[in-house]
């Protein structure tokens, strides 16, 4: 096992402060899901320091409302909006389909959590599964070429601490045997997500992609409206910009340079658990979510779904 990664920052850092200092200049991002919480917020501290960011988003007019904010906080006017919904494959093929160059940083910052009925999305798969883990697989892979291009890329995916709550259960991914539980299949999606970053960069950092994964801490955001708001006690909480941080710091540090495949916390990498912590604050990973097997596994069934017609 490599040594954790450890460095300056805490789950009190902000993005504004793990940004400092980095020039992004002439660098290309992607940021899903970026019309609210820390995408947002993850849109604005990568343009800060001079990256051209597109905020790849469901609703374009949304979009552009965050993408005018970014623009007249930062300076920075080479703010783009792009439709794309990660829970149509349509969609994610079209949005691939039509990016040309190089990019050096993929945010896969959009999800849904919570779904309090059982729902299918793409190809009949449970919702969240299709929305946070597929969508997102299909949009790596397209663009794949365009990552390698850039000759030293990142791709960062938001993933939970909610991926403590199960496994990918690959007999039974949808829900067709099991009775459906809303916390359990997004658990699921969250493990997937991870597992997406483990595998993505054992396949691609021989070309300079070098793919990692998160928690970003306890936000209020519209990401629990079907929870009823965020129940995590006041202490643990995170402010946007707080929780943005991580995700940040992933996509643009020069301290993690050279790292991947990995899942950090609070701005830190967190420690693999054989059981899901009992208190609150505790950092963990499951070691489910970074077994190299079950990353390939994932990755083999994600190729086939996206290749069934």
């Amino acid at each position: 096992m490599p040594e954790l990664f450890r460095g300056p920052f805490d789950r009190h850092s902000t993005a504004s402060q793990v940004i400092d200092g980095v020039d992004l200049s002439g660098k290309r991002a992607v940021i899903t899901g970026a019309t609210s919480g820390i995408g947002v917020e993850t849109a604005r501290a990568l343009a800060s320091a001079g990256a051209e960011v597109t905020l790849a988003v469901r609703r374009p007019d949304a979009g552009e409302e965050v993408a005018a904010h970014v623009r007249a906080t930062t300076g920075n006017d080479t703010i783009h909006v792009a439709r794309l919904d990660v829970a149509d494959l349509d969609s994610v093929n079209t949005f691939t389909a039509g990016w040309a160059g190089p990019l050096h940083i993929l945010v896969n910052n959009a999800g849904i959590m919570m779904l309090p009925e059982l729902e299918r999305g793409s190809g009949g798969h449970e919702q969240q599964f299709a929305t946070n883990y597929l969508g997102h697989f299909a949009l790596a892979l397209g663009l794949y070429r365009a990552l390698a291009e850039a000759d030293g890329a990142r791709m960062v995916t938001v993933s939970s601490s909610g991926h403590l709550f199960s496994p990918v259960v690959f007999d039974d991914l949808d829900y067709r045997f099991r009775p459906y539980d809303a916390l359990g299949a997004y658990g699921q999606s969250k493990t997937a997500e991870v597992l997406l970053a483990v595998e993505a960069d054992r396949r691609w950092s021989s070309e300079g992609i070098r793919a990692n994964a998160l928690h970003p801490g306890a936000i209020a955001t519209n990401l629990q409206r079907h929870t009823g708001g965020l129940k995590t006690p006041e202490p643990y909480r995170k402010t946007v910009e707080q929780g943005a941080a991580t995700s940040v710091f992933l996509a643009a540090s020069p301290l993690v340079e050279g790292l991947g495949g990995r899942y950090f916390e609070d701005v830190n990498e967190a420690p693999q658990v054989t059981a899901r912590p009992t208190e609150l604050g505790v950092p963990g990973v499951a070691a489910y979510a970074l077994d190299a097997a079950n990353a390939e596994r994932l990755w083999d069934l994600g190729t086939t779904i996206l290749r069934r017609p």
